[in-house]
């Protein structure tokens, strides 16, 4: 398949965002494969089944940063819309900057817009502001150490870096990110297993908040999974950061890195927080599969850009299906998904993105 990056006057595909899951992967994979295919699309009814439907501030902040990049034609790109229009134009490298007001999630907006700027002809520097560690979405530690090396090897060289955190509500977080164009193509790959153990630690951030939310967190964690020491571990943090506590549990395996998240919230002790993700961590211990199922969402967009590849995964979401109908509706690859004991087996085969050269 060729990247077309001219304006397309082809008849645009019609998507439904109340399909499946329903909510706004629907919209940024659409956008983001919208401009890599060069293919127009309208989608109807988005995020119907959120309880606040419609495109909220971080949604909006994707189409924009879309519509930046690609030079497209826009229509009903407004907050609460629930019907838009896309037709996309050339994807131009460059230096971008992206600022979402709010916390909405700006881990989301780079996700939009990196699959298209890998096939750019140029590098491209994006800045980008708001929250950087957010509930429903990939906080920034899960894109370095999980997403990031995970993309190297399919031959992408991306790299990231966190100037400031970012929570939920005040957000104020920044991610500097600098892609590099993809040489010919990215390359299939097989994840079949994580391969063994090598390292496994927790981190409880907190700013604003008192360190012994943090302690009473690791003290629980470290108990329930046998993780002592150096394993438990308070990053300092500037105060000014906050407020705002995260805990991550991060496994380190031969051909895999996880991260597992769960947010401290006004309310809830801090022990409910560790046994959260105590709860997570345990159920992919306890699964034979590569990657788990946050990693299954981001693992198959990346396989079908190659043309090829599979992995294991230890569930898949309803989330995950939803995205497999949407690249396949751009792509032309096909998902062929198998249960396994303890997991699943997701298969693509079709052929790979490649840039047309100006």
């Amino acid at each position: 398949m060729q990247a077309h990056h001219t304006m397309n006057t082809r008849a645009p595909l019609a998507l439904d965002g109340s399909q499946g899951e329903g909510g706004g992967q629907i919209l940024r994979t659409s956008l983001a494969l919208s401009m890599l295919t060069g293919r127009p699309f309208e989608i109807h009814s988005i995020r119907a089944k959120r309880s606040k439907p419609g495109l909220m501030r971080q949604h909006l902040v994707c189409v924009q940063a879309a519509a930046q990049i690609s030079g497209a034609q826009v229509e009903g790109a407004e907050l609460g819309s629930q019907d838009l229009k896309f037709t996309p134009g050339r994807v131009r490298a460059g230096d971008y900057r992206f600022a979402i007001s709010s916390a909405g999630s700006c881990t989301l907006v780079l996700q939009t817009v990196l699959p298209p700027l890998l096939f750019a002809q140029q590098p491209s520097r994006i800045e980008l502001c708001g929250g950087t560690h957010n509930p429903m979405a990939p906080p920034y530690h899960f894109l370095e150490r999980s997403y990031l090396p995970l993309l190297r090897r399919l031959g992408a060289d991306v790299t990231l870096e966190l100037r400031r955190h970012g929570f939920y509500p005040a957000g104020g977080g920044e991610v500097y990110a600098t892609v590099h164009p993809v040489v010919g193509a990215l390359r299939p790959y097989r994840l079949a297993e994580r391969g063994e153990l090598r390292g496994a630690y927790a981190e409880s951030l907190v700013a604003g908040v008192p360190r012994a939310v943090a302690q009473r967190q690791l003290e629980v964690l470290g108990r329930s999974l046998g993780w002592s020491g150096p394993q438990l571990r308070t990053p300092g943090m500037r105060q000014n950061e906050g407020p705002g506590n995260v805990l991550m549990a991060t496994l380190e395996y031969e051909h895999v890195t996880e991260v597992f998240t769960q947010f401290g919230e006004r309310g809830v002790p801090a022990e409910q927080v560790a046994q959260r993700l105590v709860t997570e961590v345990r159920a992919f211990q306890a699964s034979a599969a590569a990657v788990g199922p946050h990693l299954a969402d981001q693992l198959a967009l990346l396989i079908a850009l190659a043309g090829g590849g599979a992995f294991t995964t230890s569930e898949i979401t309803q989330h995950t299906r939803t995205n497999l109908l949407v690249v396949q509706q751009f792509l032309p690859v096909r998902f062929e998904t198998k249960a396994l004991e303890g997991g699943w087996w997701v298969e693509v085969n079709g052929r790979a993105a490649t840039v047309e050269s100006e």
